[in-house]
């Protein structure tokens, strides 16, 4: 989700909430406490230089279950980093403390917002030699057609 498409959800908000890949709920006394960009440059394995540029949100909750964020403070704090930090119109990375600091992507379905998983992968699969996944085949389903060979016709 681009930082656009966030900021449109949550003015039509009451309140905003995210949930994990499993469906729990991020605890409502929540609060974001980095609004960040991140800029990664790398190469690849096959040394193709590539950037990546996100949007960064760190979800951060502790014991003290007074405090809410609102939506328009929510706002507040992605506009002034905006101003400040000259944030781009990117999709929006969240890390949330699970056992380690995990990252997310982000999506909007039915009235919350829910982290999703992000995969690692080969990004020059042509030069590494990477095997495309076969699909596994059990030969007891395989269908036999017949070329005019059949046992006892004659022609082996």
């Amino acid at each position: 989700m681009k930082l656009s498409a966030f900021k449109a959800t949550v003015k039509n908000l009451d309140r905003v909430q995210f949930n994990l890949p499993n469906g729990e709920s991020v605890p409502s006394h929540y609060h974001i406490t980095e609004v960040g960009s991140i800029t990664k440059n790398f190469i690849d394995c096959g040394g193709t230089v590539r950037t990546e540029k996100v949007v960064n949100f760190q979800l951060w909750f502790s014991d003290d279950v007074d405090h809410q964020l609102q939506p328009e403070k929510m706002l507040a704090i992605i506009e002034l980093a905006e101003e400040r930090l000259g944030l781009e119109d990117t999709e929006i990375e969240v890390e949330y403390q699970a056992a380690t600091i995990g990252k997310y992507g982000l999506e909007f379905k039915e009235d919350a917002f829910v982290l999703t998983t992000k995969m690692t992968d080969c990004l020059a699969p042509d030069k590494c030699a990477v095997p495309t996944n076969k699909p596994k085949l059990n030969l007891a389903d395989l269908v036999v057609q017949s070329k005019g060979c059949d046992p006892g016709s004659g022609c082996c």
